[in-house]
């Protein structure tokens, strides 16, 4: 059974978003909110261009990729998609997964948008997966994406030195975070709280 089959495409509904499994049609949206400063850390596939096309193209290449199970992040005020992120290497036999390829439209960046996708996916992971571990790793000089990774409750696991090589062939190391399902509980109620929510 390949590794993947331990998390399938759902639908992942907050209070503000709605996590969509990717498809073609978000592709348009996604294009138009794909900036390029957003990409300036990003190592993974992005769109393009601002086109349909190039939303096209970049969908198309993130549902190609193996080990990997990618949303759309939707406002349910607007239905408007405002971002992208994934599980993503999958590893079903230790029941641990990371939380990737994520990035949002600048206009909602600082509100509880990401916070809200995180809640969402992390409940999933560990609440209806079982998983063990839940991972996230950036570029060592996003110290912004650093921050945002710590202020969810993730401990800072270390540094995988040249890691990656980015579109540009700079050789990037890599900072490495973790959840455990024991700090699940804790770090459920800092972000429901921090959501403005309460408890179940």
């Amino acid at each position: 059974m390949p590794e993947n089959r331990w998390v399938k495409p759902i639908v992942l509904e907050g209070d503000g978003i709605r996590m969509e499994p990717l498809v073609i049609g978000h592709a348009a949206g996604l294009a138009a909110i794909a900036e390029p400063d957003l990409f300036r850390y990003f190592a993974g596939f992005r769109p393009e261009g601002r086109d349909v096309e190039a939303g096209e193209a970049f969908v198309r290449s993130v549902l190609g990729q193996p080990n990997k199970v990618a949303f759309a992040v939707v406002d349910r005020a607007t239905t408007q998609v405002i971002g992208s992120t994934s599980f993503m290497d999958i590893r079903s036999e230790s029941r641990g997964l990371e939380i990737g390829s994520t990035w949002i439209a600048t206009p909602v960046q600082g509100t509880a948008v990401n916070p809200e996708a995180k809640l969402l996916m992390l409940t999933h992971a560990f609440d209806q997966l079982g998983a063990i571990r839940v991972q996230f790793r950036t570029d060592a000089r996003n110290l912004r994406s650093q921050r945002a990774i710590e202020k969810l409750g993730a401990k800072r696991d270390g540094i995988f030195r040249h890691d990656t090589i980015m579109p540009d062939g700079y050789l990037r190391d890599s900072v490495f975070y973790s959840i455990l399902a024991e700090e699940w509980p804790a770090v459920r109620d800092s972000l429901v709280s921090r959501l403005g929510g309460e408890v179940a």
